[in-house]
């Protein structure tokens, strides 16, 4: 008896979650590894150990507000460069309250 292996083919949950992580580091998802199951695996895996890129240091819609908020109150603009670094932001709001 001889045994041919088939290649499985990804679940939709596989290739959703991969979609989504190759939005979140800013890669392409190969078509081969959508073609098997196995495959996909191993890119998922390598994928999922990569630290995400900038828009994790992005401040949030409600930091921007409230600190646009502030700045309104204290007569003051924002700097550029806080809008770009959430720790920034964080700090500028601190000082400005």
């Amino acid at each position: 008896m001889e045994s041919t292996s088939f290649a499985l083919p990804a679940t939709p949950r596989q290739i959703a979650y991969a979609r989504s992580l190759a939005v979140r580091n800013h890669t392409l998802l190969p078509w081969d590894a959508l073609q098997d199951r196995r495959a996909l695996s191993a890119w998922i895996d390598a994928q999922a150990r990569m630290t995400p890129s900038i828009p994790d240091s992005l401040p949030s819609s409600k930091q921007v507000a409230f600190a646009e908020r502030l700045a309104r109150i204290k007569r003051r603009a924002v700097p550029d460069e806080c809008f770009r670094d959430r720790q920034l932001l964080s700090r500028w709001i601190d000082c400005n309250r």
